[in-house]
């Protein structure tokens, strides 16, 4: 009788981090909201230690809640950098309590600021420029400001790029003069020429500021093609469709390999391109996300806690 039925399969090996993409994903962050991440029983079995935590404060969503998320997550060793969306923020008192609550209970240095994407402000501020105007953010070691690759039509109506340059010029201006580090956080992208060719034009124009570019995690490519269409996604939109139109790749979840690996060979090619991190958005869940992260980043992705199995 065999016994070849009883023996231990063994597991798949695991993928072989390429260098240039490992070498891409150093210090990754990666978004999450409270309701995601109360479903994370453990993010140091997920995370590498200090990675930048972005939490997206979505209209609705209790302060209390956003607080609570950036106390366990800072709890963990984790670096939060929680949204502020201007349009959101009734008036100076409530972004200072804001402000005061975030640093006083769970020690937030870091903050994302936006216009948040309402058509119509609930009080006094409508776009981060304002905020930064306010001084409420003086003490923070680190600011970052939204970044459009592919235009936005909220800001554009006309589909020129006029008021996103503007304002690009003027956040340039404001990290000469702040002590604070600044960077672009982008809304995520499918194909990297145009990431490529938005980040040189930004630095021919004298805008140098860090670019820590989008990009949405592995998820199917329903979802992927929702989110994209919700989030105003622009001509990489047509790597989607592409995908979609392709019956052989339809049931198959998008996972971001092409676009990463073509932009971490040009930034090994290229040293002085401007993209200077990874952004995830972890549109198909946070765990998935993570786990594409490990395969794909070799030590540059190693949990905090790896003895842990994250699956």
């Amino acid at each position: 009788m065999s016994l070849l039925p009883f023996l231990k399969k063994k597991a798949p090996p695991a993928p072989t981090a390429d260098a240039q993409v490992a070498a891409f994903l150093k210090d990754y962050s990666i978004e999450v909201m409270p309701r995601t991440a109360e479903k994370i029983e453990d993010f140091q079995s997920l995370l590498p230690a200090g990675t930048r935590v972005y939490i997206a404060h979505i209209d609705g969503t209790p302060i209390a809640d956003m607080v609570a998320t950036a106390r366990r997550l800072a709890r963990d060793g984790y670096a939060v950098m929680p949204h502020f969306p201007a349009r959101i923020i009734k008036d100076r008192a409530t972004l200072d309590d804001w402000i005061a609550r975030y640093r006083g209970e769970a020690g937030v240095e870091q903050a994302l600021l936006l216009a948040g994407g309402l058509t119509l402000p609930h009080g006094d501020f409508e776009n981060s420029m304002q905020l930064l105007e306010s001084g409420a953010f003086a003490d923070f070691k680190r600011l970052h400001v939204a970044g459009h690759p592919e235009g936005n039509r909220d800001i554009d109506p006309d589909g020129s790029d006029t008021n996103v340059s503007d304002a690009l010029r003027w956040k340039q201006r404001f990290s000469d003069t702040t002590d604070a580090q600044m960077a672009l956080a982008t809304q995520f992208c499918f194909e990297a020429e145009p990431i490529i060719a938005w980040a040189d034009a930004l630095r021919d124009a004298g805008i140098t500021l860090p670019i820590h570019i989008g990009i949405a995690g592995p998820a199917k490519l329903q979802t992927m093609i929702k989110f994209a269409m919700a989030c105003g996604v622009g001509p990489s939109l047509r790597v989607l469709q592409r995908r979609a139109m392709d019956v052989t790749k339809l049931l198959l979840p998008y996972e971001p390999d092409e676009v990463i690996t073509a932009l971490a060979a040009h930034k090994a090619a290229n040293p002085d391109f401007t993209v200077a991190s990874v952004h995830f958005f972890p549109l198909g869940g946070i765990k998935t996300n993570a786990k594409w992260a490990m395969d794909h980043g070799g030590d540059n992705a190693r949990p905090a806690n790896p003895q842990k199995d994250p699956a």
